[in-house]
């Protein structure tokens, strides 16, 4: 006898979405849990379009994240896909993640709050971008929300890390026994193509101004493997006005030469591979309401 504990551990997993309005760092705090760039980060509200899944594998837990856009009243088709993402990412759950910028809590937090109170799930309160506020006014919205519903209220900032690690401890104490939905060395359930267009969409938001962005949408046309350490890629940059596709390359190409240059560099670390990398800018009215355009850039109706 050794005295040694032989027993199998269980296994537990589960499926945990992150919901919240725009801009309140949903998809940040996506890449924190995960420890990956899984989901494109901007300034610019409703970055995020779709349901982005990432994986989070530990010796004994698979937690399986699911990104979701900033809840909003849909204006266009695109809106209305997105806000179905939403709606299909909360069903059949195992936790659930309510993000606040506690920098600035307003009454669409409070309605998101009081909405998802009612989900039969754990269900977390999380209190984004503490790094932005003394940690004398986090006393306020901690006290506001502490009779919820909430089986947990965890203070952190997404962007430095600071209370990511406790509340990866507070989801995976509500998480059921249950098997590995994914492969141990899958951290995202995204093709290269998805991944691709959104590095090319993020340097596109980053770059443009306010009125524009909205408006932009990426297809990848092609990417082909030249040689073992060269991949050559075709995109086409959509956007809705023919003044928006003069911004957008600018003048002598200057503009879209910086979005280039800043996908590039972002597609060769997630290639591992130098790439080649061409775009070009096409005028489509309206695309965000046309169901073929929807269904040409990876959303549907």
């Amino acid at each position: 006898m050794t005295g040694e504990d032989n027993s199998k551990r269980l296994f537990h997993s589960g499926f945990i979405s992150i919901v919240g309005r725009p801009n309140v760092g949903k998809s940040t705090l996506l890449n924190a849990m995960v420890g990956e760039k899984v989901a494109i980060v901007t300034p610019k509200p409703q970055t995020t379009r779709n349901r982005i899944i990432g994986i989070l594998n530990l010796p004994d837990v698979q937690m399986v994240f699911v990104d979701t856009p900033g809840i909003h009243k849909p204006r266009t088709k695109l809106g209305q896909y997105m806000d179905q993402s939403i709606q299909e990412a909360v069903k059949g759950i195992d936790a659930l993640l309510v993000v606040l910028d506690v920098s600035k809590i307003v009454s669409q937090d409070r309605n998101i709050v009081q909405d998802m109170r009612t989900m039969k799930v754990p269900k977390i309160l999380v209190l984004n971008k503490i790094d932005q506020v003394h940690p004398q006014e986090l006393l306020k919205p901690i006290a506001e929300f502490a009779d919820a519903g909430y089986d947990a209220i965890v203070p952190i900032s997404a962007r430095t890390g600071d209370g990511v690690d406790v509340l990866k401890q507070e989801v995976i104490a509500r998480l059921p026994e249950g098997p590995a939905y994914f492969p141990a060395g899958m951290w995202t359930d995204q093709t290269e193509r998805q991944f691709v267009a959104e590095l090319i969409r993020e340097q596109a938001l980053y770059a443009l101004q306010e009125e524009i962005p909205h408006g932009i949408g990426v297809e990848v046309l092609s990417m082909k493997d030249m040689s073992e350490e060269m991949v050559e890629i075709y995109a086409n940059i959509f956007c809705e006005r023919e003044a928006h596709k003069r911004i957008i390359i600018g003048k002598q190409g200057k503009m879209l030469g910086a979005i280039g240059k800043k996908a590039r560099e972002g597609i060769e670390k997630l290639l591992g591979k130098r790439v080649n990398l061409q775009l070009w800018v096409k005028v489509r009215p309206d695309w965000r309401n046309t169901p073929e355009d929807l269904r040409t850039l990876g959303y549907s109706e």
